[in-house]
């Protein structure tokens, strides 16, 4: 009767193989195995309804068994005794999802206490259990710098049982566990006393020697053997040629980026793998899409020190994406992508657009940090956003303190540089001098240079600071322990002096002194004047040639005594007629032709930077005509015959006093 209920209950499961089970409980007693399997299927049969049920094989040995003798059982030796292996997978199945709900558990808990709760809940505590809240527990109490678990953590008894039995046979462990156990370590040490580190790094030496690990599992391990036994570590080096050896497409995305980070901690053997690198920047491409904010922020982090600067498609790809993601970075993970944009000089306009949208209304929530990277952002890629630098001008008026002293100039750096001044200015430098003079010697020399300086380029001049930093004693700080200032230095206190001479005549302080002045802001790394477009240049020449009848009538690359270079400068006589660039005497007017390219204007726009507005500035105030020729006028011209009525426009209009040279 009891085999009768059986195969009653067994025929309902569709896809159960009725002769395997029956192969497998052979020399079972018939009441033991009614018990058992009454036990596995009653809750998946109670709805069933009474009385007789229609059967349908789908396999012909059952066809076979059902037809000729329901009572006879196939060998043993059968195939069917397979099917036994399967009842047992799908038993480890169900083991599996229990982990994986304590998994799930373990990664909603937010102390190492309630890890601790939910393990003595525990009838049994699997391996793969035991290293997932060893992990949660040590990134629970990774405070700042701290290193070690507190002590009533170590001396708990649930803490060390864990320990305890990760550590008493580390070959049972599987791959996945060790890597998980390994993993945690990473992120607080232990008892040092204890021998589970040695062991489990020991385990995993042995299994990178004679057991096939999966990609996951190496890189896991690769990355904490790192952290834990550094760089020079033979086993890491055996790693990455195992990595090296696996297909890439066999890798995730998390393990695309974990690999990075594995190869961007030893920097040492870079040159060694660039090969490697570069296949595994082409693949990158094809995951892009499917990185995480953190994951993105990770490779490009990597980029940046393994200085990929030959995978900009990469970088370009993970621009784009990273439009999307804005609003979803962290705080630290948005300053490393924009800190990577700046080393490898991407920009793009829908990546900005995103960013203004978010910065905008969040600045006064933003970190610091994250402020001053986005300046410096804008700044090094010459973007003139004004709904960025409106709130963050906004937000240094609100938030002064929350600012750090090196914070504050690069918020302020970019408004120099790109020439423009906020709606709040004037609460804006109010603000700054009211730090400035309660902080000024804890400013370090150069950072204060620099911030003063880029005031000076919005006509924002430092006066009651220019007695102090053309001091010798700021002089000497600014120096510091070099033999000589730096050349930038020393072109920024120069402009500086020519601001105070030409731009604030009622200042009365000391001067700088001569030796501390350079001869010229055109210099290369250091210069305060952006080198004239050579194509725009060539052209403007050609016409002038057209114009005035020969290259003998203006000079080019001039280098005037006030340290500016001149493009190109015309000579006019008392007349206004223009004479020779080799005439020095009876010289009435000069005109200098500012050949602006767009390297002197904001990034896509008309809008000229501030030091290139500095420099004209000051040539009109030192007396030179100047006179603008901009690249997005010259592009509009389709002839030379074009060309050549634009620079006669420009030099020699009705009013302007201006004619050609006659014999």
């Amino acid at each position: 009767m009891a085999l009768i209920t059986l195969r009653r209950n067994l025929c309902h499961l569709s896809d159960f193989r009725i002769h395997g089970a029956l192969a497998a409980l052979r020399n079972q007693r018939v009441n033991h195995v009614h018990k058992i399997v009454q036990e596995h299927l009653c809750p998946w049969f109670c709805s069933l309804p009474p009385g007789p049920v229609r059967v349908r094989f789908r396999h012909a040995p059952c066809q076979k068994f059902h037809s000729e003798n329901g009572n006879d059982l196939p060998p043993v030796g059968e195939p069917a005794f397979s099917q036994v292996r399967d009842w047992d997978r799908f038993e480890q199945n169900l083991k599996n999802e229990d982990e994986q709900i304590s998994y799930r558990r373990l990664n909603n808990f937010t102390s190492s206490e309630e890890v601790l709760s939910f393990l003595s809940t525990l009838q049994t505590l699997p391996d793969a259990v035991a290293a997932g809240a060893l992990k949660r527990i040590c990134e629970v109490e990774k405070k700042g710098d701290a290193q070690r678990l507190p002590k009533e953590i170590l001396e708990n008894s649930i803490f060390q049982a864990v320990c305890d039995q990760l550590e008493q046979d580390p070959s049972n462990l599987s791959n996945a566990t060790l890597a998980t156990a390994l993993q945690a370590l990473t992120l607080s040490y232990v008892d040092p006393r204890s021998s589970l580190l040695p062991k489990l790094v020991a385990e995993c030496q042995h299994r990178l020697g004679s057991v096939g690990l999966d990609v996951h599992s190496l890189c896991i391990l690769g990355e904490s053997l790192i952290k834990l036994r550094g760089p020079d570590c033979s086993a890491v080096e055996r790693i990455i040629c195992l990595l090296q050896g696996e297909n890439l497409e066999a890798f995730t995305p998390e393990d695309v980026v974990t690999l990075y980070r594995i190869l961007q901690m030893c920097p040492n053997s870079v040159h060694e793998h660039q090969a490697f690198l570069n296949k595994m920047n082409t693949f990158s491409l094809s995951v892009v899409s499917s990185l995480s904010p953190n994951l993105m922020s990770q490779m490009l982090t990597a980029l940046v020190v393994l200085d990929q600067t030959q995978a900009l498609p990469l970088v370009i790809k993970l621009g784009k994406h990273a439009v999307r993601h804005i609003p979803h970075f962290t705080n630290q993970e948005l300053g490393k992508v924009l800190e990577a944009f700046i080393y490898f000089g991407h920009n793009d306009r829908f990546f900005t657009r995103a960013l203004e949208q978010h910065v905008a209304p969040l600045c006064l929530t933003l970190d610091p940090e994250v402020l001053s990277t986005v300046m410096g952002y804008c700044g090094s890629k010459r973007i003139l956003s004004k709904p960025i630098l409106n709130a963050v001008a906004e937000a240094f008026v609100c938030q002064p303190e929350k600012f750090s002293l090196s914070q504050i100039s690069e918020l302020i750096e970019p408004f120099g540089k790109l020439n423009y001044l906020p709606p709040n200015a004037s609460a804006l430098f109010t603000k700054l001098e009211n730090i400035l003079l309660t902080h000024f010697s804890s400013f370090p020399p150069k950072t204060l240079l620099k911030l003063l300086h880029s005031c000076s380029l919005i006509e924002c001049h430092p006066v009651n600071f220019m007695a102090k930093i053309f001091s010798p004693h700021f002089l000497q700080r600014l120096q510091g322990d070099e033999p000589y200032l730096d050349r930038l230095s020393l072109a920024q206190l120069t402009q500086l002096f020519l601001t105070s001479v030409l731009e604030c005549p009622f200042y009365k302080g000391p001067k700088l002194l001569f030796k501390y002045q350079v001869k010229s802001f055109l210099t290369p790394c250091s210069s305060l004047e952006t080198p004239v477009d050579f194509q725009l240049y060539k052209s403007v020449m050609i016409g002038l040639i057209d114009l005035l009848g020969a290259r003998l009538y203006f000079a080019s690359k001039v280098l005037t005594p006030y340290r500016y270079t001149i493009d190109v400068e015309i000579k006019l006589d008392g007349d206004g007629f223009v004479v020779p660039f080799t005439v020095d005497e009876d010289v009435h007017k000069r005109v200098a032709l500012c050949i602006d390219g767009p390297k002197r204007f904001c990034l896509n726009s008309k809008h000229l930077l501030g030091k290139e507005a500095t420099k004209q500035r000051h040539l009109r105030l030192l007396g030179y005509q100047v006179i603008q020729i901009p690249y997005y006028e010259i592009e509009m011209l389709k002839s030379r015959l074009e060309l050549v009525e634009y620079l006669q426009r420009k030099l020699f209009s009705q009013n302007s006093g201006r004619h050609w040279y006659q014999e």
